[in-house]
């Protein structure tokens, strides 16, 4: 079985840690084994790693994400990047693309589609293997799992079956989305699933569909063509279209941690960063990434996030409403984590006047990791070394570099950095537009840059 974990999502339902470079499934908030703070798609990986499928998993996902996902996994997760985002239908062609033609899957392997970020026991991707087998038996053109609901979520899709039936699967007739509480219990009276995001087919099934498009099967090939491909969901383009679709009931833990209030049950801290909650702040979580300290006195049932990106103050029933508050609500990601490290934005000045702008940030590097080497047009850069020892190169010029030393970047200079320890830097950009699109890149790997410098100064 082919696995493919669908990593997208704006970011906009857990501002201010969220955002559109850090989408939920990246926030450290949960804890793992060891009783470190981790990610959901880290805690899914690991899990995936347990059951031993993390070996025919693939993640499909956007440019934006790529860094990310590279910083919290490492760089062996095999990673299918969209060009540009065009829904999930895009988004699993490509993936069955790339299992055709670059890991020689055969059109008879079973390939299953899931988020990127449920949060469930070990157990559920045991489950997901019985897909596989479900196919089989049954011939069918997917196959779902389902989680057997515990209440009459009006939050949930069900999967309703066609009838009751003494198997240890349903066929599926149709589909509800997010129905009322009374509509919610007549479903579940009749053993409606609620729909988890999960499906499987095998392979031949979606790579057929390829033909009727008149797009090409070879990955490079529809890479290229990739803005060709319908703007649509899968559930769309696919489930709704199929004829014979069946669902595995899953009777364990599910949960869908998309809002805060569902997300700080989970936690195994009220208090995440600096601050104090006091003793009379019943059921209130603070998770702070500033270092400055925050004090809650006397809120309960309430949520406290602070990070770079702003600060959010909500009770927790109503905390889901902040996606339709921040709408219209724009800026620039404050915080951003990269294959080699991370950043977060201490200051930015806008002079009208002068039509020059300042951005001041702080940058972690991690040992061994290296910045590209890369130049800027519209920009020079200012760093200021306050933690650790490694490497700067310019213009083929390669210098130790070290706590207090300060290295002035003018534009179009390339340059580029390697910590030989964590490495803590102050950048000061000064331009007339500062953008992250304004970078022309050179090499990336630090050996590249070793090899094409003319003169290393020791």
């Amino acid at each position: 079985m082919r696995l493919v974990l669908l990593s997208g999502g704006s970011g906009k339902r857990l501002w201010p840690l969220s955002n559109d470079a850090r989408s939920k499934q990246f926030l450290r908030v949960l804890e793992n084994h060891q009783e470190r703070l981790s990610s959901m798609v880290q805690r899914v990986y690991g899990q995936l790693c347990e059951v031993g499928l993390a070996g025919s998993t693939v993640i499909a996902t956007g440019r934006s994400q790529v860094e990310m996902l590279q910083n919290q996994l490492g760089r062996d997760v095999p990673l299918i990047v969209e060009p540009e985002r065009r829904d999930t239908f895009p988004a699993i062609a490509l993936a069955a693309s790339y299992l055709y033609t670059r890991t020689g899957a055969s059109l008879d392997d079973v390939v299953a589609v899931l988020p990127v970020d449920p949060y469930v026991d070990t157990a559920f991707f045991r489950r997901i293997q019985d897909l596989e087998k479900l196919l089989d038996r049954t011939n069918a053109d997917l196959a779902l799992m389902g989680v057997k609901p515990t209440y009459p979520s009006e939050k949930y899709g069900y999967i309703v079956p066609v009838k009751k039936e003494n198997h240890d699967y349903i066929q599926v007739d149709h589909f509800t989305e997010k129905p009322e509480e009374e509509q919610a219990r007549k479903l579940i009276a009749e053993s409606a699933l609620w729909n988890c995001g999960v499906f499987a087919f095998k392979l031949d099934y979606m790579i057929s569909k390829f033909a009727a498009l008149n797009l090409p099967v070879h990955y490079d090939e529809l890479l290229k063509q990739f803005n060709r491909l319908p703007k649509i969901s899968f559930d769309y383009a696919v489930v709704e279209k199929a004829k014979n679709i069946v669902a595995l009931p899953y009777d364990g833990f599910w949960k869908d941690l998309g809002t805060w209030s569902t997300l700080t049950e989970e936690m195994a801290t009220n208090q995440i960063g600096k601050g104090i909650i006091s003793q009379d702040s019943e059921n209130t979580h603070l998770i702070n990434e500033l270092d400055l300290p925050v004090t809650v006195l006397g809120i309960s049932n309430a949520v406290v996030a602070v990070s770079p990106d702003g600060i959010l103050v909500s009770d927790k029933e109503q905390s889901p409403r902040i996606k339709e508050v921040m709408k219209g609500f724009d800026q620039r990601p404050m915080y951003e984590e990269r294959h080699w490290g991370s950043y977060r934005v201490l200051d930015y000045t806008s002079y009208e006047k002068d039509e020059e702008e300042v951005l001041t940030k702080k940058i972690k590097i991690k040992p061994g990791e290296n910045i590209s080497y890369h130049c800027h047009h519209m920009r020079q850069e200012v760093w200021t070394v306050v933690k650790g020892c490694g490497q700067y190169a310019a213009n083929g010029v390669i210098r130790p570099i070290k706590p207090g030393d300060v290295v002035i970047v003018p534009a179009e200079t390339m340059h580029a950095i390697k910590a030989d320890d964590p490495m803590e830097l102050i950048e000061v950009q000064i331009g007339s537009q500062l953008i992250e699109e304004d970078i022309k890149r050179k090499y990336m790997k630090w050996e590249e840059i070793v090899e094409n410098c003319s003169f290393i100064r020791s």
